[in-house]
């Protein structure tokens, strides 16, 4: 995939967001899930990572390998209580010019990570920092908060959550999310002149005990 192409991929998928591609064949991460910081964004292809629980060796040797524009996607395993993740770390990744970072595991450093603008999703805050001795992997495939994530695939994270989307279901939730955008756009117009999301969802009502209460 060209340099252009990647980047037009990119910026739909962005646009499009972690919501709609989640209701459109993506993987969805779970909630736990969430920025380090307000307004942290990313949308990227995956660099995967698997760490040893407790070390985080394979995260600094993954930062000196990952492509340019790539989101690191780290399994940390068992341990998630350390703060595999840091402003050193993220001042080595923005050099090298690392779009973001993925990490069922904590992090640390959260002020500096916003102040230095570089979005990060973990699953917490922990203080206490990791090993640097144990064997990792970089580039193989990983299972990341249960999502499956190799290389070829893509990642995109905003203020309502994170999804995997395979590389080989590109094209096809990039049209599921196109399809479903259009039609979100059609209900706002209507919404707007009067209609109800009951009436346009099909919903049945009836379902619903209504209690009239006297004015």
């Amino acid at each position: 995939m060209s340099g252009e192409v990647e980047r037009d991929v990119t910026d739909e998928l962005g646009r499009l967001g972690a919501a709609t591609l989640g209701e459109c064949g993506a993987l969805r991460l779970p909630p736990k899930m969430r920025p380090a910081w307000p307004g942290a964004a990313l949308a990227a292809p995956a660099y995967p990572v698997g760490c040893t629980p407790g070390d985080n060796l394979a995260i600094h040797v993954a930062v000196t390998l990952a492509p340019t524009g790539s989101v690191l996607m780290v399994d940390v395993g068992d341990v998630p209580d350390r703060g595999y993740w840091g402003e050193v770390l993220t001042t080595a990744a923005l050099a090298r010019g690392i779009s973001g970072l993925v990490i069922d595991g904590g992090v640390r450093d959260v002020a500096a990570l916003e102040r230095l603008g570089f979005p990060v999703f973990s699953n917490r805050v922990a203080l206490r920092g990791a090993t640097k001795s144990a064997r990792g992997t970089a580039g193989a495939a990983v299972t990341v908060a249960g999502v499956p994530v190799e290389s070829g695939d893509w990642v995109v994270g905003d203020v309502d959550g994170v999804v995997v989307v395979p590389g080989t279901d590109l094209e096809q939730v990039l049209t599921a999310g196109r399809a479903r955008t259009a039609v979100e756009a059609r209900y706002f117009d209507a919404l707007r002149e009067g209609s109800t999301t009951v009436e346009l969802l099909g919903l049945d009502a009836s379902l619903i005990e209504i209690i009239e209460h006297p004015s």
